[in-house]
């Protein structure tokens, strides 16, 4: 056991103690790093040092090591970094005194003082009775774990192995080493997953068996290629699921080919880590998912009447089953849309977004690392114009899955409503680079749309924008930036068009209610915003 400024850590029980007494939380990475900071205290410690320490035989990335220390300084409050000090280029440095160096760890080889040869009466039965029930508590904590009932304290463990592609096919080569590259660079990402190393395996080394693999193969099918990934569970050998994709590479870089494919199938198997990691969930009865079903059903004609019934439905089966968290989040996000179409009023807005707010908040706190709900959270907070939060929720569904182009959506929103068109830009790019989910597509092309026209490039705004509507008008907003984005052009026939596609999907659009709120935005943004409404307005748009 050992002290410093006030703390108390006990390895053996994997506790840390506040100078109250509290237990403070840490996750089991986060301790093991404290630890091994507490039991070399005033020593420059590198970076790959602790990190071979912490992660040993474990491909990840220094965000790991970071987000642990960022973890053990909120524990320890050492907001001022004063306890675990940076050394700029050269480690880091525990700068706290501790006591209870000398006790032995487990396993250690130094001489312990014997205690007497026998104890006698009172002191005997209490030494015999306190091991008794040591044993006993280890018999119960091993029994418990081994039924599931507590989550394992090592985080599951992934290897990925090299695919099975022709070996004398160059070209396969090229490719299959592309695509592995970039799927271990995805998973090396993800909070919570420890990625293995698929090398040489000895008994004497400290590495432990990956939990999951994912083994795939790629192959030609005619002019196509095909890859198929499955992600097994090396416990059972059970597949737990399949993701395949295939694509002509005719017209296709291979650069952009070979993101696509590692993203297709990196967000396929990270949503199924994801469901895998969580805690398992209650049994609750089936007709919310049957509600969540025809809601959506009743919305996809995007109508105020279809919103209506959606937003019936699903109120009702939550009364009846207030704590499904899938129907909060369904709910939560009807209400978001409500209030990006202007269904609301302003007063009802206000009302919706503190529905919205409670909902989501409900959410995360039954399911806090749920991809679904990180995700929700995320857009709810791009929605409401609160940015500083909704940068960092939305970076969090990233740690979940990289490769969420939802995620990267609401991300580069963001960055547009603070005037970062160049970033947003990027991030609207990385987005149509991953191409997933496949269903979302329209939207990180009407937002690349967007920032351009934003940034004064026209023609590649109408590039985007045309290719968003040829996959769905949406609410109508594409048309509206592309009759600007025609205007500037001299496209005058086209640009009146475009606007009369946009007032038939919104009919009572005016200058005052096309816009996304003010509120938060920066000045930049505001400013062409503005511009663009000027353009809609001498186009006929009602002012």
């Amino acid at each position: 056991m050992f002290s410093f400024s006030g703390f108390t850590l006990d390895p053996e029980r994997g506790e840390l103690r506040t100078p109250s007494g509290e237990l403070a939380r840490l996750r089991p990475r986060a301790f093991e790093l404290l630890r091994f900071f507490v039991v070399n205290p005033r020593r420059l410690i590198s970076k790959r040092e602790l990190m071979e320490a912490v992660w040993p035989g474990i491909h990840v990335g220094e965000d790991s090591l970071f987000q642990a220390i960022r973890d053990i300084r909120i524990a320890l409050g050492d907001a001022d970094k004063q306890i675990i000090r940076l050394m700029f280029g050269r480690g880091y440095l525990f700068a706290a005194d501790v006591s209870g160096i000398g006790n032995p760890a487990p396993g250690d080889n130094e001489a312990v003082s014997a205690p007497p040869p026998v104890m006698r009466g009172r002191r005997a039965r209490l030494g015999f009775l306190v091991a008794a029930l040591a044993l006993v508590a280890v018999a119960i904590g091993v029994t418990v774990v081994m039924k599931g009932s507590f989550v394992h304290p090592l985080p599951a463990s992934l290897g990925v192995r090299p695919i099975v592609h022709v070996a004398e096919d160059p070209q396969a080569s090229s490719l299959s080493q592309g695509i592995l590259t970039e799927l271990v660079g995805g998973f090396s990402k993800i909070d919570g997953i420890d990625l293995i190393e698929q090398g040489e395996r000895s008994v004497s080394d400290r590495r432990r068996p990956a939990t999951y693999e994912v083994q795939g193969e790629l192959r030609r099918e005619g002019p196509s290629w095909h890859y198929q990934a499955r992600l097994i569970d090396l416990a059972t050998g059970r597949i737990e699921t399949v993701a395949e994709i295939s694509a002509d590479p005719a017209g296709s870089d291979i650069q952009k080919l070979q993101s696509r494919f590692a993203a297709r199938i990196g967000y396929a198997l990270a949503e199924k880590l994801n469901g895998l990691q969580a805690v398992e969930q209650p049994k609750r009865d089936v007709t919310g998912d049957v509600a969540i079903r025809q809601a959506i059903a009743s919305i996809n004609q995007t109508t105020r009447e279809r919103f209506s019934t959606a937003r019936a439905i699903l109120e009702t089966n939550l009364g009846t089953d207030p704590d499904n968290v899938d129907l909060q989040v369904a709910l939560a996000g009807l209400h978001l849309r409500g209030i990006q179409m202007t269904w609301y009023d302003q007063a009802e807005t206000l009302v919706a977004e503190e529905n919205a707010r409670v909902l989501l908040e409900k959410a995360l706190k039954a399911r806090p690392n749920n991809a679904a709900v990180l995700g929700a959270y995320c857009r709810f907070l791009t929605v409401t114009n609160q940015f500083s939060e909704s940068l960092v929720a939305c970076a969090r569904v990233l740690t979940v899955n990289p490769w969420d182009g939802m995620a990267l959506f609401h991300l580069g929103m963001t960055q547009i409503q603070l005037g970062r068109f160049d970033d947003a830009l990027a991030v609207f790019s990385e987005a149509d680079r991953f191409d997933t989910p496949e269903v979302s597509r329209w939207t990180w092309m009407l937002g690349a749309g967007w920032a351009s026209l934003l940034a004064g490039r026209n023609e590649a705004a109408v590039d985007w924008l045309e290719r968003s509507v040829a996959i769905t008008a949406a609410s109508g907003r594409a048309h509206l930036l592309l009759a600007a984005a025609y205007q500037r052009l001299g496209r005058d026939e086209d640009a009146r068009k475009a606007l009369a596609k946009a007032m038939e999907i919104r009919p009572d659009s005016t200058s005052r209610n096309i816009s996304l709120p003010a509120r938060n935005a920066s000045d930049v943004y505001l400013r062409a915003r503005q511009d663009i409404n000027r353009i809609l307005v001498g186009l006929g748009l009602p002012s």
